[in-house]
């Protein structure tokens, strides 16, 4: 079936686009690259990300297709006001973290020592510690239209970015240490007042 090639594809953009976010990879291309390749290597990551990412785009509007649903009026109105709203919290965390840094602008534009920047916890990151990927999953499925190849895209990345924030959250303890630990045990992943069962 086609859908396995879509499977395929977005399996293999997430195992790259993980690799490419590790610390041994990044370490691996400052070693070949020299220490100055980390200025750039934010933008690349994030511009290649979004390059990778296009076939996929690609895939789900060319292949062969089956709609699962459509939100009939007046429930769209729902739907797309959940989605506006779920923007909301991703520009105010984006905005938090430093956007320019996030995109990976600011390491190209200033030159900075590598001391690792202080651990975001103000804001939306009181409330969970992963506010951008809550916001984008709420956007995400509060589409109006379902789709048998955007269901799939949508599932695989739903996993992708529990195992990536989990992934996250490692490198998060190697970088700031008992910092990072105090904070994940008061604040919830994902799900603003989950509070962690000790």
């Amino acid at each position: 079936m086609r859908i396995h090639l879509l499977i395929l594809i977005i399996f293999v953009w997430c195992v790259i686009h993980s690799l490419m976010a590790s610390l041994t990879v990044k370490k691996a291309f400052r070693r070949w690259l020299g220490k100055d390749i980390i200025r750039v290597y934010r933008f690349a990551y994030n511009l290649f990300a979004i390059i990778s990412f296009l076939p996929i785009l690609w895939l789900m509007a060319t292949l062969p297709d089956r709609r699962i649903y459509a939100i009939p009026f007046p429930w769209l109105i729902f739907s797309l006001v959940g989605q506006v709203l779920a923007i909301i919290p991703l520009l105010v965390g984006l905005r938090q973290t430093g956007t320019w840094e996030f995109i990976g602008l600011r390491h190209l534009l200033i030159k900075e020592d590598e001391n690792p920047h202080e651990l975001v916890i103000h804001g939306m990151y009181q409330q969970v510690r992963h506010p951008l990927y809550t916001a984008g999953l709420l956007f995400i499925w509060l589409t109006p239209v379902m789709s048998l190849n955007i269901l799939t895209v949508f599932f695989i990345l739903t996993v992708y970015t529990v195992i990536g924030a989990y992934l996250e959250e490692h490198r998060l303890w190697q970088e700031y240490g008992q910092v990072y630990l105090e904070y994940k045990t008061k604040t919830p992943m994902f799900i603003p007042g989950l509070k962690k069962k000790r």
